[in-house]
């Protein structure tokens, strides 16, 4: 299937799938159609048994800058809750392989909740994360008060919100909010190999996982601690448990077949 505004790599690496941005000029800001291609795009790859991970990017100048403005400006509530543009990024948060930022330059405002709809995230050295939305008289609407703010605390989301200041590369390793940084010429490199990595364990248990971790942003801990359990237990039915504990017992590398 052919996109406007991405271009889907379906083998960036082996069993690993990408999906790079692409409104250059506009510093891929999301437009309605593009989170729209976003989300089609994602659903066939997570349907897909020859992919194991997904990377998203953009280029070296811009994850993504934002939402686009011009898309908005005009609207009034009502048209707002018609749009229900937020439908996508909850279907995209339902995608159950995990997903990759690899983000270089601007990661703002929807950029940066984008980042942070993602499971791990690789940035460049050149990186900056923010929600400046507060600038043109609004706040964030997908994620920004919330993933933000279980990401980095109150006290620097608090601030990040109110003032719309960025935030670098390292500040926002240091806060917790992403996992690496690299040079400029390595991010994408990098995402690709951490990419890889999950890709190399068992699906099941990575899919198990990831939704285990996810829980625990929507529940206290012990329904968390519950629902860690019921996954851990339903491990021990698949063909991928048995040869992991079979492989580490025997010394070798395991051969998992997603069964």
């Amino acid at each position: 299937m052919s996109y406007e505004f991405i271009v889907v790599h379906e083998e960036l690496a082996p069993l690993v799938a990408g999906v790079q941005l692409n409104r250059p000029k506009e510093l891929n800001a999301l437009n309605l159609q593009l989170m729209g291609e976003l989300r089609s795009a994602l659903e066939k790859l997570d349907s897909n048994d020859d992919i194991r991970s997904i990377v998203i990017f953009g280029n070296e100048r811009a994850f993504a800058a934002g939402a686009d403005i011009k898309q908005m400006a005009g609207k009034g509530a009502i048209d707002m809750l018609k749009i229900d543009q937020f439908s996508t990024w909850d279907a995209i948060r339902r995608v159950k392989k995990p997903i990759i930022a690899a983000v270089s330059g601007f990661a703002l405002g929807g950029g940066c909740e984008l980042t942070m709809l993602c499971d791990m995230i690789v940035a460049s050295e050149t990186a900056q994360f923010g929600q400046p939305e507060i600038s043109i008289g609004v706040m964030p609407g997908a994620g920004g008060t919330q993933r933000l703010t279980r990401a980095v605390g109150k006290a620097r989301a608090m601030e990040m919100v109110l003032t719309g200041n960025f935030i670098s590369a390292q500040e926002a390793k240091e806060a917790g909010l992403i996992n690496k940084v690299v040079p400029v010429d390595l991010y994408l490199e990098e995402a690709i190999k951490l990419a890889q990595k999950v890709s190399e364990k068992s699906p099941i248990a990575v899919q198990l996982a990831k939704e285990s971790v996810l829980k625990s942003f929507d529940t206290g801990l012990q329904e968390g601690l519950f629902f860690e359990r019921k996954n851990f237990y339903t491990l021990f039915a698949t063909e991928d448990q048995k040869e992991g504990m079979a492989a580490f017992i025997e010394k070798r590398k395991p051969e998992f077949k997603n069964k």
